[in-house]
């Protein structure tokens, strides 16, 4: 066997080449583009499958010196983006439908969980396909893949994540649309039944949006990146400050907080400004990098004795959406048109990611009329916060466990 050795430029090399390859395929199938599958996963799944194919005869070897880093930076861009304002000026369908959407978070992880020791797996490879993947998507998937194999020497984590959350990707974007036109249908809903106050409601405060300074600038580029390593050098020290007096959490979520509260302090104080989509920006390309070097260490070969249990956990996951996002969601959010749509969106983020539920709402409001508020609700919760609990939650199965 031949062994293929890569130094930490090459590894990076690789990795960008791997996102090109995604990005390219993704434009031009049809299929890939519908149902938002990550660029990374695309080229990184090809490359897990080409590895596969010659397992027997080369060998791989990367430098992942740069992989945790490149993770807490995007938890961290998820903690800068997390605004309190924004969450208040939603109104209180915005905490409602965080509620809601919470209480999925428990339950996906109660399922899968249950249907793990029902099929004799270990329960923490069951999470993986519970609201780590679900909820969380290819991101939160591959963090706790790689955290579940350097703490628990679960191999085969990284192949299960990553085919659990293109299944939800998928099954997200399907089961969406049927269900709020069943709820549509069914309780003779239309736009006309929106709540006066909606019919004016269309988007965030722009002076809440950070974006609005301006165009990007060296001096705003700089400042956002000090913020992103502040939060992490300082989330560092906390967590080596939690593992001396025996509490240990996963090396992100010090970060995130740390995120928190510079966003929070910026917009109470007045006295600097976090650029939101530069933020996000840097963010999403970390979690690409991310995604691209962990995928492209899968070893597809370890899934053959785990797929049938994996399969049954997904199955169910998909039940659990579907009846929560009909019976429950609908319900807890009014029982009107914009509730419809709502629930039409929970089953795009529920399952997949925020993008599959904004397309998901497009879909059913070109149909159907405008539903503004259920952009909103589901942008801010599905975006930022949902993030936030589902870490809280995954980290408290975890100790349970």
């Amino acid at each position: 066997m031949t062994e293929l050795n890569f130094n930490l430029v090459e590894t990076v090399a690789f990795a960008t080449a791997i996102l090109w390859l995604g990005m390219f395929l993704r434009k031009r199938i049809f299929f890939l583009s519908k149902y938002n599958i990550p660029a990374p996963v695309i080229g990184g799944v090809i490359f897990a499958l080409a590895s596969w194919a010659l397992k027997d005869s080369f060998s791989f070897n990367f430098d992942m010196v740069v992989k945790d880093p490149l993770m807490i930076t995007f938890f961290t861009s998820i903690g800068l983006a997390a605004s309190f304002k924004m969450l208040k000026q939603g109104g209180p369908q915005v905490f409602i439908f965080l509620i809601v959407a919470s209480v999925l978070v428990l339950l996906q992880n109660v399922v899968a969980v249950v249907l793990s020791y029902a099929t004799g797996i270990h329960p923490l490879l069951g999470m993986l396909a519970g609201s780590i993947t679900m909820s969380g998507g290819h991101g939160t998937g591959a963090v706790y893949a790689n955290l579940f194999e350097k703490q628990y020497g679960l191999a085969g984590g990284m192949e299960l994540a990553m085919a659990a959350a293109t299944f939800g990707l998928v099954m997200g974007s399907i089961l969406g649309g049927p269900v709020a036109r069943r709820l549509i249908e069914r309780n003779r809903l239309s736009k006309s039944h929106l709540n006066p106050d909606e019919m004016t409601y269309e988007t965030v405060d722009e002076t809440l949006d950070p974006a609005s300074d301006g165009p990007v600038s060296a001096s705003v580029l700089m400042t956002t990146l000090m913020q992103i390593t502040i939060a992490m050098s300082v989330g560092a020290f906390i967590y080596e400050e939690l593992v001396k007096v025996g509490i240990q959490l996963p090396t992100y979520l010090c970060a995130l907080f740390v995120g928190i509260f510079i966003r929070n302090f910026s917009d109470m104080s007045g006295l600097y400004k976090v650029h939101l989509r530069l933020a996000d920006t840097i963010g999403a390309v970390a979690l690409s990098l991310f995604l691209a070097l962990s995928l492209m260490s899968l070893k597809l070969w370890q899934l053959a004795d785990l797929a049938g249990p994996m399969a049954l956990i997904l199955f169910g996951e998909t039940l659990l959406m579907g009846f929560y996002a009909y019976f429950v969601t609908f319900n807890v959010m009014r029982r009107d048109y914009t509730a419809a749509v709502i629930s039409g969106g929970h089953c795009g983020f529920g399952l997949g990611a925020t993008p599959n539920a904004i397309a998901n709402m497009d879909a059913i409001t070109s149909n159907y009329g405008p539903a503004p508020r259920a952009f909103f609700v589901v942008s801010i919760v599905g975006a930022f916060f949902i993030d936030i609990v589902n870490a809280i939650v995954i980290q408290s199965f975890v100790a349970f466990l």
